[in-house]
């Protein structure tokens, strides 16, 4: 009984952390939007934030609770998934076209910051506050250098716009104080029954991290690519699954280190290689035709497959 009760805690918190997401973005964005801050710059911080502040909710409370397996496993694991999964069935169902810029320089530099994520974790077993210090900073460049390239016209960006008229300014702030506290609400409660779930079943919170709480967290992601690409508008879906690998490792993992040092557990080694070598196939499967197709899409999951086995062997 137990157990039907931590599961259905569980599916709570990310349903409140998924939605609480979705209203805080779009309270934030209008609010914007009234001030005069250009579309733009919406798109490039408070939406591209916004679709990681599951993860980052997550894993500051796993922070905080001492739990720092829940911490680097769901950051670690949601990349692995966004790529070999979400990208593999995404482009299953419809092939992907990529954008230059997103070949050169995006996940050359998603690889890079996984890569920094492995250094910083074998310097003392933990990420220190100087060391998510320095992912803010790389944060902040990756900000400006998005907003040269969609100022050029060469990068994507999601926007806030909608076909519905004028938001009071009191439904803006509601949308967004309601929002941030089901985003509080729902980390607290997704960590606390992810906790209880592996000590029931004997699980390590990694694995736990790793799997459950990363696809939890990534079910706006999914969702999203999935769904563009049903409606045959999937070219945005590997810009944004990058973008958000990419925000993944330097806010969640930016912000949580700033906040307390984050242990990294020696095991995790092998899942940022992993994470690390996803990027890379994910790139070497691009990098010629500037398109991830349906057998590219294939390798992917069954790689994830082959990831899946080995974390429960």
């Amino acid at each position: 009984m137990e157990v039907v009760i931590q599961l259905v805690l569980l599916a709570l918190g990310f349903v409140l952390l998924v939605k609480g997401a979705d209203w805080f973005v779009e309270g934030a964005g209008r609010l914007a939007e009234r001030f005069g801050i250009p579309q733009l710059v919406i798109g490039l911080t408070i939406v591209a934030i916004g679709t990681s502040l599951p993860e980052a909710a997550v894993s500051i409370s796993a922070a905080l609770k001492g739990s720092a397996e829940i911490t680097v496993g769901n950051v670690v694991g949601s990349n692995i998934m966004n790529i070999l999964v979400i990208l593999g069935l995404t482009a299953l169902i419809r092939p992907i076209a990529v954008q230059r810029s997103t070949v050169r320089y995006e996940m050359p530099f998603v690889i890079a910051v996984s890569a920094f994520l492995l250094w910083a974790g074998s310097d003392g077993n933990v990420v220190s506050r100087s060391e998510g210090l320095i992912l803010w900073g790389l944060m902040c460049l990756y900000l400006a250098y998005l907003l040269a390239m969609s100022k050029k016209g060469e990068a994507l960006t999601e926007k806030t716009e909608t076909e519905e008229g004028p938001m009071p300014v009191w439904k803006m702030l509601l949308l967004i104080l309601i929002g941030a506290g089901m985003i509080v609400l729902g980390s607290d409660v997704a960590v606390d029954a992810a906790t209880a779930l592996a000590r029931i079943f004997g699980m390590t919170e990694r694995l736990i991290g790793l799997t459950i709480v990363a696809f939890g967290t990534s079910l706006p992601e999914l969702v999203t690519s999935v769904t563009a690409a049903i409606k045959g508008k999937a070219d945005i879906a590997v810009g944004n699954i990058v973008g958000s690998n990419i925000f993944n490792i330097l806010f969640v993992v930016g912000t949580s280190a700033v906040i307390t040092p984050v242990a990294y557990e020696e095991i995790f080694f092998i899942d940022n290689i992993w994470c690390i070598a996803t990027a890379v196939l994910l790139w070497l499967l691009v990098v010629r035709r500037k398109r991830l197709g349906r057998l590219g899409g294939a390798c992917m999951l069954v790689c994830y497959a082959a990831y899946f086995v080995y974390l429960i062997r």
